[in-house]
């Protein structure tokens, strides 16, 4: 039984990182403060560290704005309720209205709260 719960995991954990890709791209305000939670630490790969209320506004203001993103290579490990991903993204962005390629690796930690998958920190790097 803990076999199927753990391959269950993994799956709603795979479509909350869908969900969460989907909404980068859309701006979606209401799905990235769904999904963020309240203490995200989001590193960009410049350096650059964000919590929740200033990654959702960067990606709802037009400020990073992802007109695709394409998720490769990744994985997903489910370590006492804790979901660590890593995958390469690829993603076509206006960043400040500048048109740019972003090649990264990103690693995401996942906390389930109140039976969901949010995300509480984030770290890229550039490949």
């Amino acid at each position: 039984m803990a076999v199927y719960a753990q391959k269950n995991d993994e799956k709603t954990l795979t479509a909350a990182v869908e969900t969460f890709r989907q909404a980068m791209i859309d701006g979606n305000k209401a799905i990235l403060e769904n999904i963020a939670a309240e203490d995200l630490s989001y590193g960009h790969s410049s350096g650059v560290m964000e919590d929740k209320t200033a990654f959702v506004t960067a990606l709802t203001s037009g400020k990073s704005d992802f007109v695709a993103i394409e998720l490769s290579e990744q994985s997903v490990k489910i370590v006492n309720g804790v979901g660590l991903v890593r995958h390469k993204l690829i993603g076509e962005i206006n960043d400040g209205g500048r048109a740019n390629t972003v090649r990264l690796g990103v690693l995401l930690v996942w906390q389930k709260q109140k039976g969901e998958w949010k995300l509480l920190a984030r770290q890229a790097f550039k490949l």
